[in-house]
């Protein structure tokens, strides 16, 4: 069964919106590295229709950025309920039931599975049981406002945390897998 993993950038109060306005001043080699093993060994991303766009509008034009060869052409698969005009080779758009589509991608033949951004797909699949890892870059700022990786209301999920690292700029990597308890006493 394949792996799917989510990555975040996220800032101390939980955001994870528009870090293109808070990350890049700790993008130091030490966090790039962090980016850029997180491709090994991947062969698909998954990602929300808004993130699909965003990232459609920039990631194409790109030359010259370490990221830019992967991403344009690693298999994307577009979750939406209102269909996306793709547009962006090689990308298959997901309808339907997502979780069992998610599912049935897992249990396909290949390598690992990222999400990135997308916070809602990403509550979506992790309270249902299909992320098997959490990446957090825990930056030292507090962002004050924007979309938060965890909304109020959402169903508890437990975690262990299987590995984490502190950078010299501050920046905390935290590696989590779905917790081996299952009760909620266990915890």
């Amino acid at each position: 069964m394949r792996t799917l993993f989510a990555s975040y950038f996220i800032s101390l109060d939980g955001v994870v919106d528009a870090p293109q306005n808070w990350h890049f001043p700790y993008a130091g080699a030490e966090v790039m590295d962090v980016v850029g093993d997180a491709t090994k060994d991947v062969d698909a991303l998954l990602m929300g229709r808004r993130t699909f766009e965003e990232w459609k509008a920039f990631w194409p034009g790109q030359s010259g950025y370490p990221l830019a060869d992967f991403i344009n052409s690693t298999r994307k698969y577009v979750v939406t309920g209102s269909g996306a005009d793709v547009g962006w080779a090689p990308s298959t758009v997901l309808t339907g039931d997502v979780l069992a589509a998610v599912a049935d991608l897992k249990a396909r033949p290949g390598g690992r599975i990222a999400v990135n951004g997308s916070g809602t797909l990403t509550r979506h699949l992790l309270s249902a049981g299909l992320v098997d890892e959490l990446h957090l870059l825990v930056h030292p700022v507090v962002v004050g406002n924007g979309k938060h990786l965890f909304e109020n209301g959402a169903a508890a999920v437990g975690l262990d945390l299987v590995a984490t690292r502190a950078f010299a700029n501050g920046v905390v990597h935290n590696v989590y897998s779905r917790a081996a308890a299952t009760e909620e006493g266990d915890r």
